[in-house]
């Protein structure tokens, strides 16, 4: 294996990242190469694993155990129970990850789950997420979270805020840039060239002609008349509750939700355990799992790493055609 491999960062280590990361070293390790940044203390008891100096070491030591670019933690990790100590290095390991990127020695990154409230309490973390984060990391002042999988790829407009902002958030200017950039990922990442865009309305059956609500009349339908002469096909605004059923997904390439759970609860429903998370507008691929820390059954073994090895695959299908 000589391909530029994939960094997998830890995530929250009370969390289900670390087992995640020796599942998937055990499913993947004879069909691409990513190595772990994270304390080799905080893998599950009896893990095989192979420490390395640099990200070019990786390849040869995937066939012995997990690939991992140590970085010590303040504090050992307790599976189920947050510790505030270890915050900061969980931001450290996020922030190494984007300087290899930066530096073209990891064709991508793909993150474990973060809990976003321990940063904070341990931290001071001032992001929303993961993804605001990792696009100040990189300089860039607006990224778009894709929601991926087998059966839907689903963008939302607004991320991590109340359900109460997300009128005041939704701006023209925020949709129209949602909608070009998903353009140009499904262009960039899917080799879509004309690509097909469903909008979802923001209001039960997208308003219904005004009487529900005046966003979808007055807000989205405008920016649809303007955007309809751009390299992509646009329709809506679609009501939500009929756009992501199977007949009618295949009318689209992607779907454009306004709000977190109106993108994240149909890709769950139809795929819980092969969702990624795809960051657009990076200049560095970035995949995640679609789930989250699920410290309820950390340390018991069990956790499905199914959608973090379709994380990585993704990154690594992205990485290389990049």
């Amino acid at each position: 294996m000589t391909r530029t491999p994939i960094v997998l960062t830890c995530g929250d280590p009370a969390g289900i990242g670390p087992e995640l990361a020796v599942k998937a070293w055990n499913i993947l390790r004879n069909e691409l190469v990513f190595f772990w940044i994270g304390d080799p203390r905080h893998l599950p008891t009896g893990s095989r694993f192979v420490e390395i100096s640099k990200p070019s070491d990786a390849a040869a030591a995937m066939q012995t155990g997990l690939p991992i670019l140590p970085h010590r933690f303040t504090a050992l990790a307790t599976p189920g129970v947050l510790d505030p100590r270890n915050a900061q290095d969980v931001i450290n390991v996020i922030d190494q990850a984007v300087q290899l990127a930066n530096t073209h020695q990891v064709a991508g990154i793909c993150t474990a789950p973060i809990h976003k409230k321990n940063l904070q309490d341990g931290a001071a973390f001032q992001y929303p997420g993961h993804t605001e984060f990792l696009a100040d990391l990189a300089n860039v002042k607006d990224a778009v979270m894709m929601l991926v999988s087998p059966s839907l790829r689903v963008v939302p407009a607004t991320i991590h805020i109340p359900l109460s902002e997300v009128s005041r958030q939704l701006t023209p200017a925020l949709l129209t840039q949602t909608i070009q950039i998903t353009a140009q990922g499904l262009k960039d990442h899917f080799k879509i060239q004309t690509p097909r865009i469903a909008v979802a309305g923001v209001n039960p059956h997208a308003g219904e002609g005004g009487k529900i609500g005046s966003e979808d009349l007055d807000l989205i339908t405008p920016i649809l008349e303007r955007l309809n002469d751009q390299p992509a096909i646009l329709t809506g605004p679609h009501s939500a509750d009929t756009l992501f059923h199977a007949a009618a997904r295949q009318h689209y390439d992607a779907a454009i939700a306004m709000y977190h759970d109106q993108a994240l609860i149909p890709i769950k429903t139809l795929d819980f355990d092969q969702g990624v998370n795809l960051t657009l507008g990076l200049p560095f691929i970035r995949t995640s799992p679609d789930h989250g820390t699920a410290l309820d059954i950390a340390g018991r073994g069990i956790a499905n790493p199914g959608s973090c090895v379709a994380a990585l695959r993704l990154a690594e299908e992205l990485g290389q055609k990049r």
